[in-house]
């Protein structure tokens, strides 16, 4: 059996043009969705895909109607020949029914492979670009229970936040929330002492 899939963005006219050419190809049942390409939530895909059965073949008027980008559609009609379901795209004369639309797919996958190494290969090269410039990754650190002692030591003797926070080599919101978190059973304390040095810092510049 062929079971067509239709799409068109939310600024789109109609369906009309891929559903004549889908049937005039001889789909059997045919499922569409009104949805941006990049939209995850498309119930009538979701539908055709789970009409597929072995034997079966996956019909659209265009590559770019069923994928959200290259490696998506690859990794969708790979899923399909897995399962035995046959994929076409009217429009692209792709036909994984046949040895050269198996070549062309296969092609089109070396692509998609080769398209994830660059951006994998660009991701990495700017993450050692930004270590070389000393810029900091990942999340910012969580401050050990010995830092915190030691900061609130630090305030209580004068210090000020952004003093503290320097030293500790973290923001200081998370110094605020680290201190917060530690004298919450003493509501008012260290809330009050920090409020006093902030006001001051500020006062002072």
């Amino acid at each position: 059996m062929e079971i067509g899939y239709a799409r068109v963005s939310t600024g789109d006219q109609n369906l009309d043009l891929q559903e004549q050419a889908l049937r005039g190809a001889g789909v059997e049942k045919l499922y569409s969705d009104r949805a941006s390409g990049g939209a995850v939530s498309r119930p009538g895909l979701d539908q055709a895909l789970s009409a597929l059965k072995p034997g079966d073949v996956l019909v659209v008027w265009r590559l770019d109607r069923l994928g959200r980008s290259l490696p998506h559609l690859i990794d969708v009609v790979s899923a399909l020949g897995a399962k035995g379901i046959g994929f076409r795209s009217l429009a692209d004369g792709i036909d994984t029914t046949t040895a050269q639309g198996k070549l062309v797919f296969h092609l089109m996958g070396a692509l998609a492979e080769f398209e994830r190494a660059l951006i994998s290969e660009r991701t990495q090269a700017g993450l050692r670009a930004a270590k070389a410039r000393g810029a900091r990754l990942g999340r910012r650190p969580v401050l050990a229970p010995a830092q915190i002692a030691h900061a609130q030591k630090l305030v209580a003797d004068g210090e000020s936040p952004t003093a503290v926070a320097r030293t500790l080599q973290v923001g200081r919101a998370t110094l605020y929330r680290a201190l917060r978190a530690a004298e919450q059973n003493r509501p008012g304390d260290l809330a009050s002492r920090l409020s006093r040095r902030n006001s001051k810092v500020r006062s002072d510049q």
